[in-house]
């Protein structure tokens, strides 16, 4: 059921594992909403100890899955992937990955978390469309244009609903270049994805949190790197929640599903992060659940279902295509 040649995931698998990748990722601002109540640490620290604590946890997976006595069909992959090869997936998305975290936080800051967010994320979906037809011939259709669309408007609604939007021209293009930054990472993975080239999500994940941490750490160190709070242990509690469940997990299901699924749709499931923070704001912070953060959702919700239901069918298809040619071709062999 894959729709990448040598992928080792089926689609919905893949689908899978985006959808879990960005309802971890919707938790990550409630605990980091947590983390600045708890001490004085700033956005851009604690992005870079996200990235150097996700760095630590993956290299004790690596390490232990390099004990195994069996090696695993991802680690075989990674050690037939070519190395020129595998420095451009890790660099480009380390990189990536760094412009998208902080030019994000900074946007916040400059015109506030309203506009910056659905600046960055409405962004998101159109760059990676646009990219993913002019550079690797994906055509989204028109079911998929009127997904991203609903998934647009589903976000506008839910973000941007409250009011009290305060726009400035300086956040805009730091929100955008943000976005770029996300699209960069999503379309790299799927172009690299696409021929099945050997690619270990595991290992992409691990040293591009390197790379983030190398590129974080002079801003961050501006910044102030180490937090003062009252309450070390509930401090220590959150960080190790950040960089193990939306930082770890998340990025190495994101990576692999990634490299399986078209790029737009990536770009609209992942669009669930600001659902899940909703949700999570609402059952653990004591927001309002208002008519206005329920229509957003049940409008990403829909749009989501969507585009995850045709990304299957399109599977489906190029399954029994891929089938009904390798069944003629057996045919005028044997006769």
């Amino acid at each position: 059921m894959s729709n990448t040649p040598g992928s080792a995931l089926s689609t919905g698998r893949s689908l899978t594992y985006l959808i879990v990748a960005g309802i971890a990722w919707g938790t990550a601002g409630a605990a980091a909403s947590l983390v600045f109540r708890a001490s004085g640490m700033g956005p851009l620290a604690l992005s870079f100890w996200r990235c150097v604590g996700g760095l630590a946890l993956l290299l004790g997976v690596l390490a232990l899955r390099r004990g195994s006595r069996t090696a695993t069909p991802a680690a075989t992959a990674a050690t037939a992937e070519p190395r020129r090869r595998r420095l451009v997936r890790i660099l480009g998305t380390g990189i990536g990955l760094t412009v998208f975290q902080s030019t994000y936080f900074a946007a916040v800051e400059a015109t506030g978390l309203a506009v910056g967010t659905v600046v960055t994320l409405g962004a998101g979906p159109v760059l990676i469309a646009v990219g993913a037809r002019v550079l690797m011939g994906e055509r989204i259709g028109a079911g998929g244009a009127a997904a991203v669309a609903g998934a647009l408007a589903g976000l506008g609604v839910l973000v941007l609903g409250g009011g009290g939007a305060d726009v400035r021209p300086f956040g805009i293009v730091l929100a955008v270049v943000s976005a770029a930054g996300y699209a960069a990472i999503t379309l790299l993975t799927r172009w690299l994805g696409r021929d099945g080239g050997g690619a270990d999500a595991l290992s992409t994940t691990t040293w591009s949190f390197a790379v983030g941490a190398v590129g974080l750490l002079p801003i961050a160190a501006i910044e102030g790197l180490l937090p003062h709070t009252d309450a070390p242990a509930r401090l220590l509690v959150l960080l190790v929640y950040v960089a193990a469940v939306p930082t770890a997990l998340a990025y190495a299901l994101y990576f692999a599903g990634a490299a399986v699924v078209r790029a737009a749709t990536v770009s609209v499931i992942m669009l669930l992060e600001p659902v899940s923070a909703a949700v999570v704001a609402v059952a653990l912070l004591g927001e309002t659940l208002t008519a206005t953060t329920l229509a957003g959702t049940l409008l990403l919700l829909v749009a989501v279902a969507g585009l995850a239901l045709a990304e299957t069918r399109t599977a489906a298809e190029r399954r029994r295509e891929t089938e009904a040619v390798t069944g003629t071709e057996a045919e005028a062999v044997t006769v």
